[in-house]
């Protein structure tokens, strides 16, 4: 039986995260994962990640994948793919399938970091093929380069509904709807905004009644939902569709830790997690848990979760000293409590408040429709509709993020030592167009706006994600916040460079009148 320092399993952002910490402090370490893959969720995620710049903000999800994986290769961490943990058992003993043959391991200590799956919706017609979680799509899609239907109905929406639902329209897929059961926008309201003025509408307070078809999905059946959940008669709406797809949440898998005999707890209905100590570690001595398995929080904070373990480990193994723990697990605690301030901070679930934390009434036409009507918009500190070129953020909820800040090379953005303040315009600096700010936003909220560039024209830089790309000269539509269409707008630049990371820079004229308007560009003439 191969003894290591550790055993970490999940090779998901948590665990090459906690590999990487502690082969760092020279605990020798194995990782066993199930997948042919290292990188768990990381190597599907093409968005940018939200944060500040030590938490990998405006960097993409695969990039940050192979920056863990470089990390730990470098360090001698050893992984293990094709390799399904079957059990923990007493001291920290592991059985591993690999092929036909079941292989022993001893762990000095091991750290659990096997995520989460995606909770199901039982609905009639649910079994039919096309019905899938939206974690499955965006495999099909992000790492399969399989599109999962042509027409798609979201249900969820949390990020995961919203971020996937985007995705499939990058895809080319057309996403007729996302409907929810709840009566406002679970997720971010940047991510809802993007679908928004793509003109996917939404429907709260909706749920699906059935799925469609004979062989496969050909038709999905949303109605809304009264207080009691109930669906009300008579508001039935049908869409066309050859694909379902379900975000509504996800429980994490806890199966290994039970084995083990590490206490749970409840947190919210039937939703049983580990007992950790501020270290991740379990009440089974040695055993830690990180990241999805130990409470639903983005990857960003998995990341630091698994830093903490890692470092625990090696502090528990007397590979550095108590005051060296102490003071690493500091400086992670602060980079970790970071993102958990705010509107969707871990402590605010299930509230919705009514003011941002600068006083601003929080938009209801965002909760309710995915979009900022055009009273609301105002009231917020990244907007101005002053003369000139200058940068429009339409960032409207106290979320963790700064790299507009960082990215602006004249300061006219500021958001301070807090990354869930609201970032806001300093009127006394000059905005020069670089355009770095609407490339570095993880929610595509900036926008360059110039009111006049001559003969009653308005320009328009906005962010752009969709292949194949526009070219300068070309005549298409430009949609509002709503996704409607606006008015004619032509292509007057576009810029891709390698400090935009694939966002496009679209710059499109349009009339004056529509310069605090048109939010999105699309091809073909505007309807006579």
């Amino acid at each position: 039986m191969k003894r290591y320092d550790l055993i970490v399993v999940g090779a998901g952002p948590a665990g090459l995260s906690a590999a990487a910490e502690a082969a760092k402090h020279g605990l020798s370490v194995a990782v066993f994962d199930e997948n042919a893959k290292p990188g768990g969720q990381l190597f599907k995620q093409i968005h940018k990640f939200f944060g500040s710049k030590e938490h990998r903000a405006k960097i993409r999800g695969f990039n940050i994948g192979s920056e863990l994986l470089a990390e730990a290769e470098k360090l001698g961490v050893e992984v293990f793919l094709n390799a399904p943990v079957a059990g923990l058992f007493d001291n920290r003993e592991i059985v591993v399938r690999v092929g036909e043959e079941a292989r022993h391991y001893k762990g000095d200590t091991v750290i659990v970091a096997t995520g989460a799956s995606e909770n199901m919706l039982a609905f009639e017609g649910w079994t039919l093929p096309g019905v899938m979680g939206a974690g499955a799509a965006q495999t099909m899609m992000n790492m399969n380069r399989v599109r999962p239907g042509k027409r798609v109905l979201m249900l969820g929406s949390g990020n995961v509904g919203l971020v996937v639902g985007y995705q499939l329209l990058q895809a080319g897929c057309e996403v007729v709807a996302v409907a929810d059961a709840a009566p406002g926008i679970g997720g971010y309201g940047v991510h809802a905004a993007k679908l928004a003025r793509c003109g996917v509408p939404f429907y709260l307070s909706h749920t699906i009644v059935r799925a469609e078809g004979a062989e496969r999905v050909s038709a999905a059946v949303i109605g809304e939902v009264d207080p009691e959940w109930r669906i009300v008669p008579g508001t039935e709406k049908t869409f066309a569709v050859d694909a379902v797809c379900v975000a509504v949440g996800l429980s994490g898998a806890t199966q290994l830790l039970k084995m083990a005999g590490c206490a749970m707890q409840e947190r919210g209905g039937a939703v049983r997690l580990p007992v950790c100590d501020e270290f991740g570690e379990t009440s089974v001595w040695g055993v830690y848990a990180c990241g999805d398995v130990s409470g639903i929080e983005e990857a960003s904070s998995a990341m630091l979760e698994g830093r903490i373990a890692g470092a625990a480990a090696a502090g528990k193994l007397g590979f550095i000293s108590g005051g060296t723990l102490q003071a690493r697990t500091a400086e992670l605690e602060a980079s970790l409590a970071g993102l958990r301030e705010g509107m969707f901070a871990p402590k605010n679930r299930g509230k919705v408040p009514d003011k941002t934390d600068e006083g601003c009434e929080i938009s209801s036409s965002l909760l309710r429709r995915g979009y900022l009507d055009g009273e609301e918009i105002a009231r917020y500190p990244g907007v101005s509709s002053a003369p000139g070129l200058h940068a429009v953020i339409e960032c409207t909820q106290n979320i963790p993020c700064n790299p507009c800040q960082d990215a602006c090379p004249k300061n006219c953005i500021k958001v301070g030592e807090n990354i869930v303040a609201l970032p806001r315009l300093d009127g006394e600096a000059e905005c020069i167009g670089c355009g770095l700010c609407v490339a570095a936003c993880s929610g595509q909220a900036i926008f360059l706006v110039d009111g006049d560039i001559g003969g009653g024209r308005a320009s328009v830089t906005l962010p752009y994600e969709f292949l194949p790309y526009p070219a300068v000269g070309e005549i298409g539509v430009a949609l509002g916040r709503d996704g409607q269409t606006l008015c004619e707008a032509e292509v007057i630049g576009f810029k891709l460079t390698p400090a935009f990371d694939k966002t496009g820079l679209l710059t499109i004229a349009v009339p004056g009148e529509m310069a605090m308007l048109a939010r999105f560009w699309k091809r073909g003439r505007k309807r006579p």
